[in-house]
């Protein structure tokens, strides 16, 4: 890889990776197996650097390789995930009258979204990043139509999870 094609990987990469981390938060439970996906992502990306065309946004591509890496590693070791309790997570908020609601909203969608199977958490991540039906379409290598349905079966599986 040529110097300024490394450069330029580099900057892509500093400047989106908070959508590696995201993929990693939602696919790993602990500091270190994040920290693994995180390198393996990376890695994917550098290999796959090269042979990025431009046909898309970056970010784009970026999501769809981040999300196959994790779905593939996870499947591959055909281990099952274990996720982070959210009860044990800490939201620091500098407000003197604190309503928690919001906080046991987010403990409840995330508990409902770990019982999803990988393909409709990855649906259900780009939906709450605000990324449109094309962009999911993009991301997930599935036609439009394909991805609004999907997601209209995933809503509906959530609405029977969070409220039995």
């Amino acid at each position: 890889m040529s110097k300024p094609l490394k450069q330029n990987f580099v900057e892509l990469l500093e400047q989106h990776q908070n959508i590696v981390h995201k993929v990693c938060r939602l696919y790993t439970n602990n500091y270190d197996a994040h920290n693994d996906l995180f390198q393996e992502i990376t890695i994917q990306l550098w290999k796959a650097f090269p042979k990025f065309r431009g046909d898309s946004k970056f970010s784009t591509w970026m999501y769809r390789v981040g999300l196959n890496t994790a779905i593939t590693l996870y499947r591959k070791s055909k281990r099952t995930i274990n996720t982070q309790q959210f009860d044990t997570v800490q939201f620091k908020i500098s407000a003197e009258e604190y309503d928690s609601t919001e906080e046991e909203q987010l403990k409840l969608l995330y508990a409902a979204v770990h019982q999803l199977n990988d393909i409709e958490k990855a649906l259900v991540f780009l939906y709450l990043e605000d990324k449109n039906y094309k962009e999911i379409s993009e991301t997930m290598g599935i036609t439009e139509v394909n991805a609004r349905v999907k997601m209209n079966r995933v809503k509906n599986k959530l609405r029977t999870i969070l409220n039995p």
